[in-house]
């Protein structure tokens, strides 16, 4: 495995990476300008108000979207092992 080989990897391995978090990232980021909206527009100025909504949300995305993400890590995965068997 030459210095090309192993920055396509990195850059593999990042991509999967960025899949693999942005489901649950988008959905906390989604539920978090939905509730400071909220908390703007009923002046209701609570720190802690974003948590449950934002812990809900992310574990309802990560329950739904388990499959994408079990899919693209086991793909990176199968990748990864293939290159190491063959030496390439």
């Amino acid at each position: 495995m030459n210095e090309a080989d192993a920055l396509e990897m990195l850059q593999r391995s990042l991509v999967t990476v960025l899949l693999a978090t942005s489901p649950v990232v988008g959905a906390a980021l989604l539920v978090g300008i939905v509730m400071s909206l909220v908390q703007a527009l009923t002046q209701v100025q609570e720190t802690t108000l974003t948590f449950v909504p934002k812990m809900l949300a992310m574990l309802a995305v990560l329950s739904l979207a388990s499959p994408f993400i079990g899919g693209k890590i086991k793909s990176f995965t199968e990748t990864l092992y293939s290159r190491i068997e063959t030496g390439y």
